[in-house]
C-alpha cells in the first residue's frame, strides 16, 4: 500500500523538473524545410497529369539501359610504364 502512494507523489513532484520548449526547439528543423521548397521547382506538379520537362519516356529508360550495361563488362587493364623510377637506394 505504501509504495503505489510513493510512486505518485515521485510522478507529481518529478512533473516539476519538466522543461518548457525553448525558441531553437519551436523552429528545429525550419532550415532544412526552407531548403527542400526552394529546391522544388513546381510544387504543384502531382496536381496536373503532363509530363515533366526533358526526356521522354524511351529516352531516358534507354540512357538508363546503357548505363547500367556499362557495369556489365570490366574495363580493359591498363599498362603501366616507368621510365627512370628507382626504388630509392643508391644503386646497391
Amino acid at each position: 500500500m505504501r509504495t503505489p502512494i510513493l510512486l505518485a507523489i515521485a510522478a507529481v513532484l518529478s512533473t516539476g523538473c519538466v522543461s518548457y520548449p525553448s525558441a531553437v526547439d519551436a523552429n528545429f528543423g525550419q532550415a532544412v524545410r526552407r531548403a527542400q521548397a526552394q529546391q522544388v521547382i513546381d510544387p504543384d506538379a502531382a496536381s496536373r497529369p503532363r509530363p515533366a520537362a526533358g526526356a521522354d519516356g524511351q529516352a531516358a529508360k534507354s540512357s538508363i539501359d546503357r548505363y547500367q550495361k556499362s557495369f556489365d563488362v570490366p574495363p580493359a587493364p591498363v599498362n603501366v610504364l616507368n621510365i627512370g623510377v628507382g626504388s630509392g637506394t643508391s644503386g646497391q
